[in-house]
């Protein structure tokens, strides 16, 4: 456990308790297919954002209810949808350092457990009753699979600009980190001004974790990652440290990216590395997450000071700092 999951240790163990039993199916192979992805762990970010959100704001302290526990739960859910769809599509066989539920049990009952996640988290909003939550949420994963159907369109495609790659992660990626922060802000009762600051500070914390995860699939190794490096280029994804080494490198550089990127290939892998290092591209992805942690943590100016907010800037500077 992170250091910053210590000061909601206990609401961490209790939202665990709490997938478990809101996995619960009469049907085995969603339970089968539901442990082993909670088994895998992960950093568990997003419902962590979740509950630092609403202790920082003195929820459930005050209000002695539980429902933030519910949310943090939903949105894990959320997540966890999102990645076994996302894996049938980029037909990805490791993920966390295991073989994925599609390579295990194969795509369909992937896909099918997804969407019994998805209702599930849905049940789960209609129980806590607030309209703001489920309207946040519901616009959420719309959201989201826009932002799956974009990037697979920009797919193979080394013309993508960094304007359509920043709204690419801003939907796949950032808008569930926000989500987090401003359903635990409205369960909360925060004033309009901490929840758009909360929803931001999550925001640029998802956009900065997503530039270093694009930035490790180049400078990382799989061990720690859990995934195959170079996965992204076999799947003809345009990421900034590409799309900035095509715009920056010589023309020959730039041709050696693009057709590793147009014919998903990556047995250029070694060549592309040593461009992506020459031509500053990756300093200049991680110079970009540095900004969005900066950004992030000046959001936090309007909540009270205490030891939930602290472990907020530290969530932010480890979506910077981390090697996986």
């Amino acid at each position: 456990m992170l250091p910053f999951h210590q000061v909601v240790k206990d609401d961490f163990s209790a939202v665990n308790e709490l997938i478990i039993k809101q996995l619960h199916s009469d049907v085995g192979l969603v339970e089968n297919i539901g442990h082993y992805l909670v088994e895998a762990g992960g950093k568990r970010l997003r419902p962590l954002m979740v509950l630092l959100t609403a202790n920082a704001l003195g929820y459930p302290q005050t209000s002695g209810k539980t429902e933030h526990l519910d949310l943090a739960a939903i949105i894990e859910f959320i997540h966890t949808a999102t990645l076994l769809h996302d894996d049938v599509v980029d037909m990805s066989n490791l993920r966390r350092g295991r073989p994925t539920a599609n390579a295990q049990w194969g795509n369909a009952p992937s896909v099918l457990v997804g969407d019994f996640l998805y209702s599930r988290a849905f049940q789960m909003m209609v129980e806590i009753g607030s309209m703001d939550v489920m309207a946040i949420l519901a616009n959420t994963t719309n959201v989201i699979s826009e932002g799956e159907v974009q990037q697979l369109v920009n797919a193979k495609n080394p013309d993508v600009t960094e304007d359509n790659y920043y709204q690419v992660i801003d939907k796949k990626t950032a808008i569930l980190f926000a989500a987090a922060c401003e359903v635990a802000a409205v369960l909360a009762g925060a004033t309009p001004a901490q929840r758009e600051a909360l929803k931001s500070y999550g925001r640029k914390v998802g956009v900065a974790f997503q530039l270093v995860d694009d930035a490790l699939d180049y400078t990382g190794d799989a061990a720690t990652l859990g995934k195959n490096v170079g996965d992204d280029l076999a799947e003809g994804k345009p990421t900034l440290p590409l799309i900035y080494a095509m715009r920056t490198g010589t023309p020959e550089q730039a041709a050696v990216i693009a057709n590793a990127i147009r014919n998903g290939d990556a047995s250029q892998l070694g060549a592309i590395l040593e461009i992506v290092q020459a031509t500053g591209a990756m300093d200049y992805t991680l110079e970009a997450a540095r900004g969005q942690v900066r950004d992030a943590i000046a959001q936090l100016q309007s909540l009270p000071d205490n030891t939930f907010t602290q472990a907020m800037r530290q969530v932010a500077e480890f979506s910077l700092a981390r090697t996986y």
